[in-house]
């Protein structure tokens, strides 16, 4: 059978182990289900996400022109600290920017390839450690804006990296870490405006995902290179598809993309 649909980052549900869903048109398929099968993904055309134009993606599922107009793709998305809804400044769409900055979020600490800082929405707990491949994590911060989260980041990036190393988190699962104890030795250097919202007797959760084997080595797929790929289905972790022969396919990095995809 083929499904035929425009990619997105896959939902999943808090599982054990965790389980991946791809919604493709009408069709939403547990992709746990396909490990140890053959599967076939043929790019077909472009649907923008935010447009829905058939132009080429530019960046996050966008074409070019709505990279830069639309306001899920502003600054403050990759960088919080920039957020300024809090004060009623616009960016591209003070609404929007309102209804996602003004909401609690999480400051954390995560183990994928190494220890990394982060901020997500409290809302997309557990969602976003699950995105990002974690093993580990630990809210170590809750506030009550983005704006704050952001720059307690900020902080502790002199200390601790904000960046997975994709490619390590693909090929091993994570050395486990004190997480708490990472956290005492971390709380020092945040700065006095957000040591009100410093969580206390938060416990580190542990995350398990569907991986059969753990490749030796990773090859990132592109569709925009390679059009049409093969592989078996060895593993899915963060929102990558693990591919027999060293393949790895980040389905978010191809969102906007239009699909067809079998299996046998």
């Amino acid at each position: 059978m083929t499904h035929r649909g425009v990619l997105q980052k896959m939902p999943t549900e808090r599982n054990s182990p965790i389980e991946y869903y791809l919604v493709l048109g009408n069709d939403v398929i547990l992709m746990n289900q396909w490990l140890g099968q053959m599967l076939h993904i043929k790019h077909i055309g472009y649907q923008c996400m935010g447009c829905g134009g058939p132009q080429e993606i530019f960046r996050q599922g966008f074409c070019k022109k709505c990279f830069f107009e639309q306001p899920a793709a502003g600054a403050w998305v990759m960088h919080p600290e920039l957020s300024q809804a809090h004060l009623g400044i616009e960016d591209r769409d003070l609404a929007y920017e309102q209804k996602v900055q003004l909401q609690p979020h999480i400051v954390y600490l995560a183990v994928s390839s190494h220890l990394k800082v982060g901020v997500t929405r409290k809302s997309q707990v557990p969602t976003r450690w699950i995105d990002q491949g974690a093993d580990q994590a630990l809210p170590i911060l809750e506030t009550p804006n983005r704006y704050l989260a952001g720059i307690a980041e900020v902080a502790l990036k002199d200390h601790v990296s904000d960046k997975t190393n994709w490619r390590q988190m693909l090929v091993q699962k994570s050395a486990p870490l004190d997480l708490r104890a990472e956290k005492e030795q971390l709380v020092q250097f945040l700065p006095d405006e957000v040591l009100p919202y410093v969580l206390s007797d938060q416990q580190a959760e542990s995350l398990d995902y569907p991986v059969v084997n753990y490749p030796q080595k990773v090859q990132s797929i592109s569709l925009q290179k390679t059009p049409s790929w093969s592989g078996v289905l060895q593993g899915i972790k963060g929102q990558y598809l693990i591919f027999d022969h060293s393949g790895v396919f980040n389905v978010r990095a191809h969102e906007g993309y239009v699909v067809e995809i079998s299996h046998q």
